[in-house]
């Protein structure tokens, strides 16, 4: 039933979450943030609160990516008092986005199961990252290799879940709508994305989600669980 398979990257194949943590970590002891912070849990919480609404207002075209990643670095500072420490989030920013497309954390079974599919599906990213970061990931991780095309918001400056996104990566990579299918952990993101557009679509719920506006035509916790979908 299906020739097409578009990927979400982050979280569904590359273990963004843990990556991730484990590079602010690293920095966090490194730029010695314990100075300002009690605890690194402290800093990271107060990270990812405005982190998630800052992408919010980037999807909305609120923000540009500079000003996306100039306040997220430097809000957990506001929020403990610190005023000052623009040049030192920014130095930290910079060397963060260094590492973090160099970590090589994939989610479990990942490789296992793209072995299993390449060859039988043509196989795609459609992601929300930014251009510079997510191919080089994907080389870090050995996960290019799959693939034959990466669709990148940064291509059109349009995100998940705007149909438009959808529209261009069936057009770019010649796929028939009836013929594909979307995989993806964000239910927001990836699922209602795609089921706007009409495309089938795989919610690899790895947070226990389970309060659903409409039901997604396939459920998994388990990549495997994709080979016997397919």
């Amino acid at each position: 039933m299906y020739k097409n398979l578009f990927f979400d990257l982050d979280d569904t194949l590359w273990a963004f979450t843990d990556n991730a943590r484990d590079t602010f970590q690293a920095l966090y002891d490194k730029y010695g943030y314990a100075r300002y912070f009690n605890s690194f849990d402290q800093y990271y919480t107060l990270y990812q609160q405005r982190n998630l609404a800052l992408w919010e207002e980037y999807a909305k075209g609120i923000i540009d990516k500079v000003e996306l990643n100039r306040q997220r670095f430097n809000y957990p500072f506001l929020q403990v008092g610190v005023t000052d420490a623009a040049p030192l989030a920014q130095q930290f920013a910079t060397e963060f986005f260094q590492r973090i497309p160099t970590c090589t954390r994939v989610m479990p079974h990942a490789h296992e199961v793209l072995q299993s599919l390449v060859g039988k599906y043509r196989l795609f990213i459609l992601s929300n990252g930014f251009e510079e970061l997510q191919c080089h990931k994907m080389r870090s991780a050995g996960l290019d290799k799959y693939f034959s095309k990466v669709v990148l918001s940064d291509d059109i400056g349009v995100l998940k879940p705007h149909p438009e996104i959808f529209h261009f990566a069936l057009s770019a990579t010649q796929s028939q709508l009836n013929e594909s299918l979307m995989i993806g952990d964000s239910w927001e993101n990836d699922i209602t994305g795609a089921h706007g557009v009409g495309m089938h679509q795989v919610f690899y719920n790895v947070t226990g989600k389970q309060d659903f506006p409409f039901k997604p035509t396939y459920q998994i916790t388990d990549l495997r669980e994709l080979l016997q979908i397919l």
